[in-house]
Parts: structure tokens; C-alpha cells; sequence
């Protein structure tokens, strides 16, 4: 083998190595702009999470009481035939 032939092979391996750092670095780069945003995302997810979450707990404490509405009905349902008999007794 020649000399010009090692010289045009060693040539050719590092213009292998050469482009495939620079692909590998693109690549890099362009994980790295998408993975950004999504980490910023889920940041701000995060730190507005205590107020959704206190939010949330003053709805459950406000809405409560309507666990009893069905009791309440149920007395409002007897009260009513309550006084359906004794409007038929008084003859209206």
C-alpha cells in the first residue's frame, strides 16, 4: 500500500468521527430545546399547585352541608304529606 493511501484513510476516519460529533451534537441541542419548556412547564404546574390544592379544600368545606340536603329533603317530603292529610280532612 501507498502512503498516499493511509494518509486519504486517516483522513477519511477523522472526517467520520468529525461528523458524527457534530450530529451528535445537534441532537444534543435539540433534546435540550424541547426538554426545557417542558421542565419550565411543570414549574409553574408546581408552584401553582398549593393554591389549586387550597382551593380545593375550601370547596369541600364549603360544600359539606349539602350532605345533609337529603335529610332535609326527606323531612320536607314528610312535612308536605303531613299537610296533604290534613288539607283531606279538612275537606280542601
Amino acid at each position: 500500500m501507498s502512503t498516499a493511501h493511509f494518509v486519504a484513510a486517516a483522513g477519511a476516519s477523522h472526517f467520520g468521527w468529525t461528523l458524527g460529533f457534530v450530529i451528535g451534537g445537534v441532537l444534543v441541542v435539540v433534546v435540550v430545546a424541547l426538554v426545557v419548556p417542558i421542565l419550565l412547564l411543570a414549574r409553574s404546574i408546581g408552584d401553582e399547585a398549593p393554591k389549586i390544592n387550597a382551593g380545593l379544600t375550601d370547596a369541600v368545606q364549603n360544600t359539606a352541608p349539602l350532605g345533609a340536603l337529603r335529610t332535609t329533603i326527606d323531612y320536607a317530603v314528610t312535612i308536605i304529606g303531613g299537610l296533604q292529610r290534613g288539607r283531606a280532612r279538612l275537606g280542601g
